[in-house]
């Protein structure tokens, strides 16, 4: 079955077809193992959610911990670890918010003044009883005598932060500037399903000029290592702030390829889980669209907007929104600068029955490019870790990189959650972190909560054919 023209959904399943085939099944519980072997090997356990992983130039893994506040390198020879920083003013409560992002400076290490290593998470900005979660962008410099993080700066601060779809992926692009993912806060959906959705809204120039982040929810941003704007940034409605692309649902996975090219990995409703190729100022959809605008399933089911009952008086049915709320089709929204994804997790029929075969997404996180040569035919693949299957997945890329050549290919199939993924330089090792609770699949597909190695690094090592003995 291919990956692509995904049937997403959120509001409401179409009955385009009747009856399910005595073969259906969810696309999530089949996998196709790639062939090459590996060994596993647990790197390190006891970790507080870690939410990145990244190769640092000592040859350490860089770790944030979402629920243990720190910033922790992690030998990856023999699991010793070292807290480089604990984040004392982190906002935890839910699954979706504490200490979220890193990146490194690529000078970092290098005698140039440089040391600097930023970070993104959540706070509470209400100095009352009350919450209210905020995100911030935090610069530190690097101490290497004493091995910690010192002098912290702020560069960005007061974005909306909630209890879902928090995005919180940072990344240094080849231009010089960071990029942060921002989730759509998880409105329209579950217990927020009365909150408008502003993954389209765009900020006035007023509120640039108050700085005022409110629209900061479902887009990409970009920003100099200040915290400022950009000038090369993109004017849209007139206007150039942050925003480097909109209409993103949950994107927690950014990487760039050597050439420039940007990739992100995006959550999905209960399936069209997306892989993006990142242009300035375009449009994602979200959340009009769904994947591909093909009208194959997708309705977006606008629950802010019930009339004449008011939201508050409905209740939440993700399969089955009464008719008060306000339904639109894929193709009766348009815009000029709409991209499709280049991939999408899973396709399902139009018959498929998400109440008795539950959602079709692998929940991707992590995302990264292999370019290294030491796994033959892997070379400009995109990796991604699956949270809701507990796999890795690779889409093969075209030699453009603007294309998905053939289907994705699976691996590492364990009982956890995939968080992040980081590769050793040569290319013959893997790095996983996963989360130290949650759901995820078992090797029989069913649903568990029972995880093989909560909040631990994995390693997985690429064993040659001649060396596998086949």
């Amino acid at each position: 079955m291919p990956l692509t023209r995904c049937l997403a959904l959120v509001g409401v399943t179409v009955a385009l077809a009747v009856g399910l085939t005595a073969q259906a099944q969810n696309p999530r519980d089949r996998y196709s193992p790639g062939p090459e072997a590996f060994t596993t090997r647990v790197v390190a356990t006891g970790l507080g959610n870690p939410w990145e992983v990244t190769w640092g130039p000592d040859g350490f893994l860089w770790v944030t911990e979402r629920t243990g506040f720190r910033v922790t390198r992690i030998n990856p020879a023999d699991g010793t670890s070292h807290v480089a920083l604990t984040v004392t003013d982190v906002y935890q409560s839910v699954d979706q918010d504490g200490l979220l992002g890193l990146a490194l400076h690529p000078d970092l290490l290098k005698d140039r003044g440089r040391d600097f290593v930023y970070i993104a998470y959540v706070y509470d900005a209400d100095p009352g009883a009350a919450v209210v979660r905020n995100l911030r962008v935090r610069r530190y410099t690097y101490d290497a005598g004493h091995q910690t993080l010192q002098a912290p700066t702020d560069l960005l601060d007061r974005m909306p932060a909630h209890d879902d779809h928090g995005g919180g992926r940072l990344v240094y692009g080849p231009d010089g500037m960071l990029y942060l993912s921002r989730g759509d806060q998880g409105s329209n959906f579950l217990a927020n399903y009365c909150i408008p959705n502003r993954s389209q809204d765009l900020p006035t120039a007023a509120e640039v000029q108050a700085r005022d982040w409110s629209t900061y929810q479902g887009k990409i941003l970009r920003l100099a290592l200040d915290g400022s704007i950009p000038a090369d940034n993109p004017t849209l409605n007139g206007v150039r702030s942050h925003v480097y692309t909109s209409g993103h649902r949950n994107p927690q996975g950014l990487v760039f390829a050597p050439d420039g090219l940007f990739y992100a990995a995006e959550h999905g409703p209960s399936s069209d889980d997306e892989v993006n190729l990142i242009a300035k100022g375009k449009n994602y959809g979200w959340p009009n669209v769904a994947g591909f605008r093909d009208d194959l399933g997708y309705v977006y089911a606008n629950w802010s907007a019930s009339a004449p009952a008011p939201c508050r008086s409905l209740t939440f049915d993700n399969l089955n929104p009464p008719p008060t709320v306000p339904r639109a089709l894929e193709s009766a929204w348009q815009h000029p600068d709409f991209v499709a994804p280049l991939v999408t997790f899973f396709t399902v029929p139009a018959d498929y029955d998400f109440a008795r075969l539950r959602t079709a997404t692998i929940a991707p996180s992590g995302i990264d490019l292999y370019t290294a040569t030491a796994i033959p035919g892997w070379n400009r693949s995109l990796l991604l870790t699956g949270m809701r299957s507990g796999a890795l997945y690779r889409v093969k890329l075209a030699p453009d990189g603007r294309a998905v050549a053939g289907q994705p290919l699976s691996y590492f199939k364990t009982t956890n959650r995939y968080r992040d993924i980081a590769i050793s330089p040569d290319g013959r090792r893997i790095f996983v972190s996963t989360d130290d609770h949650g759901v995820t699949q078992d090797a029989q597909a069913q649903r568990t909560a029972r995880l093989a190695n909560p909040g631990a690094i994995l390693e997985f090592t690429y064993v040659p054919p001649a060396a596998g003995g086949r």
